[in-house]
């Protein structure tokens, strides 16, 4: 039996599990969550975790990190931490330490799941030895993939979320245009339009647009928000509101606003499924995808995936699944830690 601790490191929140691998599979045997702005870096988090886990010290560890990972060294957005594996180990006493991308994690975490924890929207035809893809609208759009290397699948991150959004139609050839002018920018990522923060723009252009009448209490957390831009801690949340709205069909200018995210979101996951053509499966992963169920599963996501022209058929064949476990980074982490 080998002890592991695996992480979910985010600016806002980090969150530790102590894991204890051996031939049967991994077993959780603590868990707990900080405030990582509490902290002045992730080692005395992982000291005072140990402390009330009561444990001897892991032999591996691996972390999380909501960021991009270089020569095993990260740099959270929004905190002022810089992690390098070789000072973890060290401060921490643990051999062997890695940090790896939040949505390698999610990677990882595919092969811990069950059938509960997942929703699928098209069962495909599933190549067992093809790749898999992974997307997430969360607070941004990640994206990654995975190649099948002798008897294991390697999670490569990337940062396809970054790319150029691709509008299909008048109204997102407006919504395009719309987001150049506000912001004053010179090209508009696939990000600004398939995330939280996405939800909210598409919201604000068509209320600028007076495509339907304002809900009065929509609006005035989304005034509040926009208020609040620039400072660290906001207390409105309109991209929930906006989407709780939409499922209980109370606002119609909410309704359109996630009508435009889906259809989008179905869209450049088609664009990455094009790029890989991952039979092993394509999964939806982030926050987003499971507070909307209903609407993710109406259709208007597939038709968008699929609408690929003469490439519909190929992806017709792809499986599809929504991820439902929303610790599924953090089982990634313990799975990632296993292999070190």
């Amino acid at each position: 039996m080998t002890l592991l601790l695996a992480g979910d490191i985010g600016g806002t929140k980090t969150i530790l599990r102590l894991v204890e691998s051996s031939d049967l599979g991994l077993k959780t045997l603590h868990e707990e969550s900080y405030r990582s702005g509490d902290f002045p870096d992730l080692v005395p988090i992982v000291q005072k975790f140990l402390a009330v886990a009561k444990t001897s010290t892991p032999e591996k560890a691996c972390f999380a990190i909501a960021g991009p990972v270089v020569k095993n060294t990260a740099k959270l957005t929004n905190l002022a931490w810089f992690l390098d594996t070789e000072r973890l180990a060290q401060e921490l006493g643990i051999v062997s330490v890695s940090l790896i991308n939040d949505f390698a994690a999610v990677g990882y975490g595919i092969f811990g799941l069950t059938k509960q924890d997942l929703l699928t929207l098209q069962v495909g035809k599933h190549q067992a030895d093809a790749p898999m893809a992974v997307i997430g609208a969360g607070t941004g759009l990640g994206q990654g993939f995975l190649i099948k290397q002798g008897n294991q699948y390697q999670v490569f991150p990337s940062e396809g979320g970054h790319a150029d959004f691709a509008p299909r139609n008048e109204l997102e050839f407006q919504l395009l245009k719309y987001l150049l002018d506000k912001h004053d920018i010179q090209r508009a990522s696939v990000e600004r339009v398939v995330s939280g923060l996405g939800i909210t723009s598409i919201y604000q252009f068509l209320r600028d647009r007076k495509v339907a009448a304002e809900n009065p209490e929509i609006g005035q957390i989304v005034r509040n928000w926009e208020q609040e831009a620039g400072q660290a801690e906001k207390t409105a949340d309109p991209g929930a509101a906006i989407g709780s709205a939409a499922l209980a069909k109370s606002d119609r200018l909410s309704e359109q606003t996630i009508q435009l995210f889906v259809e989008a979101y179905g869209a450049e996951a088609g664009n990455l499924a094009l790029k890989l053509l991952p039979y092993g499966g394509l999964y939806i992963a982030g926050g987003i995808a499971p507070k909307i169920l209903p609407l993710m599963q109406n259709g208007s996501f597939m038709l968008s995936f699929t609408q690929k022209g003469r490439m519909r058929s190929l992806l017709e064949e792809i499986p599809v699944h929504i991820i439902l476990n929303q610790q599924v980074g953090l089982i990634g982490a313990a799975l990632s830690a296993s292999r070190l």
